[in-house]
């Protein structure tokens, strides 16, 4: 079964650590890569609007690596929408990355490289940053529903790393997986600090102080989408996921571990169009 964590509480770095340890998130980890860590940064908005990465889980992130020996270490990201500078420096990151000597990299100005999917479903070749397929990749994505996909968590979030964005909106569900198939990641940690409702980037905050975390993104997802109360099974790219050998959407295969899922789950508004994907 895939172990997820969740972990609620009032220090994100902590929880962070104490998540990823719960997993054995580092026996995921190949000592001879780098590591990508790759926060949501759609925008440059505040990550208290409910929209964008917390800085803090990031630095949680980072110490964990750190306490195992990690020494290379990159936090990238590609944004969709301004400056992914200006939206480290509004999330803390780049305070993060000073305090413990890491650097940052914004994907979209990255060198990129045209890879095939494997048994592709929409994506027959895309464009790939090469820091992300030449690292082990740590997804950090917010919690909070997609007016497209149902959910925008640890896969959706590889967008950030490929070009050009625009390209995955015709069949989304079915381009997430192929792009996941290329660069999946080795560990998944939702940032459920100020979660989202609403939409991807609606700004509507709802305070969860939950951090979930695993090495199966997938059956993270799932968790992610059963703690807004959103059914992983009505989630389509999760099902194709699953499907295409990516890992597990189905909680009955899920062990989860630290606080119970039925205790911190809450019933997230969602989009119309979301409803409708569902349905």
């Amino acid at each position: 079964m895939s172990r997820v964590a969740i972990v609620r509480g009032a220090d994100p770095p902590e929880m962070t650590v104490r998540a990823l340890e719960m997993v054995d998130a580092v026996a995921a980890i190949p000592a001879e890569k780098p590591v990508l860590i790759k926060p949501n940064y759609v925008n440059t908005e505040h990550p208290s609007t409910g929209i964008t990465t917390d800085g803090r889980v990031i630095e949680g992130v980072v110490k964990f690596l750190r306490h195992h020996g990690v020494k290379e270490i990159v936090i990238g990201e590609g944004t969709g929408f301004g400056d992914t500078f200006q939206a480290f420096k509004v999330a803390g990151v780049d305070t993060v990355a000073e305090r413990w000597d890491v650097r940052m990299a914004d994907l979209n100005k990255d060198e990129f490289i045209e890879v095939r999917p494997r048994d592709p479903l929409a994506m027959k070749r895309v464009k790939i940053a090469k820091t992300a397929l030449e690292s082990t990749v740590i997804s950090v994505p917010k919690l909070k529903p997609h007016r497209m996909a149902s959910v925008t968590l640890s896969l959706k979030n590889m967008m950030g790393a490929m070009t050009p964005k625009g390209s995955m909106h015709t069949s989304l569900s079915k381009s997430i997986v192929d792009l996941v198939s290329v660069i999946r990641p080795s560990v998944a940690v939702i940032d459920g600090i100020i979660a989202g409702e609403g939409h991807e980037t609606g700004g509507n905050p709802v305070e969860m102080n939950l951090v979930i975390a695993g090495t199966d993104p997938v059956a993270v997802d799932a968790v992610g989408a059963a703690v807004m109360s959103i059914p992983p099974q009505a989630v389509k790219h999760l099902r194709l996921a699953e499907e295409h050998g990516l890992g597990t959407c189905s909680l009955e295969r899920i062990q989860i571990v630290g606080d119970p899922l039925e205790k911190v789950k809450r019933k997230f508004k969602t989009s119309l169009a979301a409803r409708l994907l569902q349905i």
